[in-house]
């Protein structure tokens, strides 16, 4: 798993994605394992991100469940990892690492 979220990470670094963060979920009551959050210069950005994401990780047979964009945020759903790129005024507005920082604990019976 930690070798998926290398190769989107390195995808959105060298395609000069800003501020990546990934989340790292396991452990806590969530619907995926990971989430890779990073900031677009634009919606073009965004657009062009989404493209290198599908053709980059296309060899290593990666499924693109679901994606939603719009020119601010695009979530793409990667079964167990999601992928949130967003616009900076976006990422401001809606603080997503606060309330993944905050998402409760699993707990094994």
């Amino acid at each position: 798993m930690e070798k998926r979220v290398e190769n989107i990470v390195k995808i959105l670094d060298e395609k000069k994605a800003e501020n990546i963060e990934i989340f790292d979920l396991k452990s806590n009551d969530y619907m995926v394992d990971y989430v890779v959050v990073a900031t677009t210069l634009n919606a073009k950005h965004a657009t062009s991100l989404l493209t290198f994401l599908k053709e980059g990780l296309k060899p290593q047979k990666e499924e693109f469940i679901r994606v939603d964009e719009d020119d601010n945020w695009t979530v793409i759903d990667l079964g167990d990892i999601f992928v949130h790129l967003m616009s900076e005024s976006y990422r401001e507005k809606y603080s997503i690492e606060e309330f993944l920082s905050e998402l409760p604990k699993r707990l094994d019976k």
